[in-house]
């Protein structure tokens, strides 16, 4: 299976009618378990995210991310990559003031 991109990425719980950066992600890299050997992606929230603390990073079994999620009968991703210059820029500035 193919690893994603590093970026930023919306959750399927994204809602485009509230503001651009809810359910944003930075998709960071992938890790393999060391004993396990299974793939995770490591990503980070650029939004505040109250059960993140004190985490920084968040880690889905790489199956898992690139996987979907059935929505009202409906397969849909469950993370989809963010190309949109305009909202990339807003999510850079974003992350900056997050995590330095």
């Amino acid at each position: 299976m193919d690893a994603p991109a590093k970026g930023f990425y919306y959750h399927y719980k994204h809602d485009p009618a509230g503001h651009f950066n809810n359910y944003a992600y930075e998709v960071i890299g992938t890790a393999r378990h060391t004993e396990e050997r299974f793939y995770m992606v490591l990503y980070r929230p650029l939004y505040e995210n109250a059960y993140m603390a004190p985490a920084d990073y968040h880690a889905r079994p790489l199956e898992m991310f690139m996987g979907t999620v059935s929505i009202e009968g409906k397969e849909v991703a469950r993370f989809t990559q963010i190309t949109d210059p305009e909202i990339i820029g807003k999510l850079e500035a974003i992350r900056k003031e997050m995590y330095g």
